[in-house]
């Protein structure tokens, strides 16, 4: 019996009924593929990145801005430090430094803590000029939530984060204590003094006169030089115009001790005096000890090197002890060649 168009063509509109992705193996194979690697992918997105994830997947890493004000460049000790600084920081790309000179100026020095403060660093290092005028400066990056990193001059309390430096007072005892041994404990002897508003200053003439007490050596002359070469040198020829017999030079820093000794040398008299002084750089005060120009130096590290060790651990959340005193050397005609003797405080 012959069909009518109608059901000739029913099966087939049937048939055609079904979903194209199901007449088309091929297709429906790819698109389900394309749906699981696409999940895959976003699945893999929303991990967090780790050892063996591309560049493209891995969190960026975390830099910090540290800012370091010097209280002057007109000394080598400070030009040590900054360089001693600045190769240390090198060693972490994390680390960025804006160092900044004060030039010898307190209200500088306050100004660029304050710009410090403004900038939001992560961290304020600072060597002082002046203790009393530098602690509320201080005060403020800390209240502002700033850590501080006080480097080689103290500031008044303990409202930092954390010092580092020298134990000035026993450097300048161990001073002290050599030059009575070398006099034999008798003498007339020059004291060319660091700056007195400094805690440096301070403590090395304490300790130097501590030294002293009870010998028959007599600071027949003494004088605020400033830290300052050329300002030992006109203290020095105050002292030769008034003295005619010096034994022994003491400056608070071995750049004070040379510019004596050019005062000296200047009125022909260097031979007829030693001269000892503190810092102890490699490529000043240990060479004069060679060279016969200083009698004996004493060493105050930088402290560049742990004040960015330091940095990096209150950087991180890491614990740091509040002081840190660093070691010091004794270099005289005896032990120069050796590197020196350590002092036991």
């Amino acid at each position: 019996m012959k069909l009518s168009n109608r059901q000739q063509l029913t099966p087939r509109l049937q048939q055609n009924t079904r979903p194209v992705w199901r007449r088309l193996p091929s297709a429906r194979y790819w698109i389900l593929g394309a749906l699981v690697v696409s999940s895959f992918a976003l699945s893999s997105g929303c991990k967090k990145s780790g050892a063996g994830t591309s560049s493209a997947t891995s969190a960026p890493q975390e830099h910090f801005v540290i800012g370091m004000s010097q209280c002057n460049l007109g000394e080598p000790w400070r030009v040590q430090q900054n360089a001693d600084i600045k190769a240390a920081a090198a060693k972490y790309p994390e680390l960025k430094v804006i160092f900044k000179d004060a030039q010898n100026d307190t209200l500088r020095q306050i100004y660029e803590i304050e710009e410090f403060v403004r900038q939001k660093v992560n961290l304020i290092i600072v060597s002082p000029k002046e203790t009393q005028p530098l602690t509320a400066p201080v005060a403020r990056a800390m209240a502002a939530g700033i850590p501080v990193i006080v480097l080689d001059r103290r500031i008044l309390g303990t409202n930092y984060t954390c010092f580092i430096g020298g134990d000035n007072k026993q450097i300048g005892y161990a001073a002290g204590k050599w030059i009575v041994q070398a006099l034999h404990g008798k003498g007339d002897v020059v004291e060319l003094m660091g700056l007195m508003t400094t805690t440096p200053g301070q403590q090395r003439h304490l300790g130097f006169r501590e030294a002293l007490a009870g010998t028959d050596i007599h600071v027949i002359f003494h004088a605020d030089m400033q830290w300052l070469q050329s300002v030992a040198r006109m203290e020095m020829e105050s002292a030769l115009d008034r003295f005619p017999h010096i034994d022994l030079v003491f400056a608070a820093n071995d750049d004070g001790a040379h510019g004596a000794y050019l005062a000296a040398q200047a009125e022909g008299r260097a031979k007829d005096m030693l001269f000892v002084g503190i810092d102890g750089l490699p490529q000043e005060g240990v060479v004069w000890v060679k060279q016969g120009i200083l009698s004996a130096t004493f060493q105050y590290p930088t402290g560049g090197a742990q004040a960015i060790d330091e940095a990096l651990k209150i950087l991180h959340g890491e614990k740091v002890p509040k002081d840190i005193v660093l070691g010091s050397r004794m270099f005289d005609k005896a032990n120069v060649g050796q590197d020196g003797q350590a002092i036991q405080y």
